[in-house]
């Protein structure tokens, strides 16, 4: 019961020496927004990344921001983050299909960067056709799979959570 200590202050949610502490952040990685956006079967997957030391840089693929949820998500990353480096992954979330065109055009144009730079991409959901369509693999093989993970000429799907971490983690 804290209120019956003389600390000024609650205790931290994580009681411990140190308290609280979030994991490290080892790599900045793009996530692509789009309307309605989530990760599908994978609803804990931001959570997952975050835990394993990557940070989510929402980027802009059609309009300035988007609404989640209640929440206004202005974007931190620019597709030139990519080319530069900046970015060491890309993350293309399930959503709704935008009815503006140029949205669909934008994302396909950052997807095909990304594969072009050779930056891993993390799909989720309907995202995981989109991706593989605009990066030229079978999406056939892959249409029942929660997330995948495109590297190179590799196509990896991930069933859950604990995947999707093993593949977080390998990310650089």
């Amino acid at each position: 019961m804290y209120a019956q200590r003389k600390a000024p202050f609650a205790p931290r949610s994580n009681p411990g020496r140190f308290g609280y502490r979030p994991a490290p952040v080892r790599s900045r990685i793009g996530l692509a927004m789009r309307r309605g956006m989530n990760f599908g079967a994978l609803d804990d997957a931001e959570a997952v990344m975050r835990g394993r030391g990557l940070s989510l840089a929402p980027m802009s693929v059609g309009e300035g921001g988007l609404n989640v949820g209640g929440t206004s998500v202005l974007p931190t990353a620019q597709v030139s983050d990519i080319d530069s480096g900046a970015l060491k992954a890309l993350v293309v979330p399930a959503g709704s299909h935008d009815p503006d065109p140029n949205a669909a055009t934008a994302l396909d144009e950052v997807i095909a960067r990304a594969g072009a730079k050779g930056v891993p991409v993390l799909a989720f959901g309907d995202g995981v056709g989109v991706a593989l369509r605009v990066l030229g693999r079978p999406a056939e093989a892959f249409a029942a799979a929660p997330a995948v993970l495109i590297t190179g000429d590799a196509v990896e799907p991930l069933a859950d959570a604990a995947e999707l971490g093993a593949a977080a983690g390998r990310i650089q």
